[in-house]
C-alpha cells in the first residue's frame, strides 16, 4: 500500500489534482467498506499526496450516501495527518459572495440518515468537537489563500445538512436567524471523524451562490453552481498547492491526540472483533 502524510478530499467538480508527480493510484478497502473512489497518490512540493474525490469521479455519490466512514479510515491506513477539504456551499450573509471562499471554524449539524463515528456497539468514545477543526490547518489555509490573491473569510459557521435537496426558504432564513455563515451537505462527518481518527482537519469553502434566503436568488439551480465551480476550480487548486507546500509535518494542536481520554468504555469488555476493527485508532490506548 503507498503511503502519504497530507490527504485532500475534492469536493463537487473537483475529481482529480493536477501537479501531482510519480502519480499512482490504489484502491483502498476499510473495515467500514469502500471510500468514495481510488486514492490517487503523488508527490507534490517533496510532500507525499493522497486525494480522493468525495462524490467520486464523475460525481456519482449523493452526500447522504457517501461512505465518510470509509473515507476518514482510508486516508488513517495509508498514513495521513492532515486532511485539506475542499467543498461547494451556499451563503448564507451578503458579505459571502459567490465566487469567494470561507475558512469554517464552526459547525451546525442538520442531518439525521448518516452514520457520523467510528465507535459502537461494545466501544464508547466522546471527543471534544468545541473546535471542530484544527487551527493550524486553518491558518495554514489562510496564508495559502492571501498568497494567491484570493478573497476569503476565515472563521463562521458551515451549517451542514443532509440533502440532496437545497433548502426551502424558511430553512435558509432560519439558519440566517443562527447567525450562521454558510450551508453545505458534507463537511461535518468529516470533521467528526477525523477528529476520532486524530488527524487534523480544516475545510476550503467555496461560495457557488446565495442561498434561497436572498432577494437575487427565488431559487438556486445546479446550472448556477456549475458555472461558479468552474470558475473556482481552479482557484482553489492554486489555494491546495500553495497549502500543502507551507504545512508544517509537526503541528502543536491536539488533534492527533483526541483520543486519549475520550474512550470511557472498560477496556477489558471490549471484543476482540472491535479492537481488530478499530486498531489504528484503538492500539496506542489499549496496550
Amino acid at each position: 500500500m503507498f503511503r502519504a502524510e497530507i490527504g485532500i478530499i475534492g469536493g463537487s467538480g473537483l475529481y482529480h489534482m493536477p501537479g501531482l508527480t510519480n502519480v499512482r493510484e490504489e484502491q483502498v478497502s476499510t473495515p467500514f467498506g469502500d471510500p468514495s473512489d481510488w486514492l490517487t497518490f503523488g508527490d507534490l512540493h517533496g510532500r507525499k499526496v493522497a486525494f480522493l474525490a468525495r462524490h467520486g469521479k464523475g460525481h456519482c455519490l449523493l452526500p447522504t450516501d457517501i461512505n465518510y466512514r470509509a473515507n476518514i479510515y482510508a486516508m488513517k491506513q495509508v498514513g495521513v495527518s492532515a486532511i485539506l477539504s475542499i467543498s461547494a456551499v451556499g451563503s448564507l450573509k451578503e458579505q459571502h459572495k459567490p465566487g469567494t471562499f470561507v475558512i469554517p471554524d464552526q459547525f451546525i449539524d442538520r442531518t439525521y440518515a448518516r452514520r457520523s463515528t467510528f465507535f459502537g456497539p461494545d466501544i464508547a468514545a466522546h471527543v471534544s468537537m468545541a473546535e471542530p477543526v484544527c487551527r493550524e490547518i486553518g491558518a495554514t489555509l489562510l496564508a495559502a489563500c492571501q498568497s494567491n490573491d484570493v478573497t476569503v473569510s476565515k472563521g463562521g459557521t458551515y451549517v451542514c445538512m443532509e440533502g440532496p435537496q437545497f433548502s426551502t426558504r424558511a430553512e435558509s432564513n432560519l439558519y440566517r436567524s443562527w447567525g450562521a455563515d454558510i450551508v453545505g451537505m458534507t463537511n461535518l462527518q468529516e470533521a467528526k471523524l477525523a477528529r476520532e481518527a486524530e488527524i487534523c482537519y480544516g475545510t476550503l469553502a467555496m461560495v457557488t451562490d446565495y442561498d434561497c434566503w436572498h432577494p437575487g436568488h427565488d431559487s438556486v439551480t445546479t446550472e448556477q453552481i456549475v458555472d461558479v465551480l468552474s470558475q473556482n476550480n481552479a482557484t482553489a487548486l492554486k489555494v491546495m498547492d500553495a497549502a500543502v507546500a507551507a504545512l508544517s509535518a509537526k503541528r502543536n494542536c491536539h488533534c492527533q491526540s483526541a483520543l486519549k481520554d475520550a474512550i470511557i468504555t472498560k477496556h477489558s469488555v471490549i471484543s476482540f472483533t472491535t479492537r481488530q476493527k478499530l486498531r489504528l485508532l484503538l492500539d496506542k490506548y489499549l496496550q
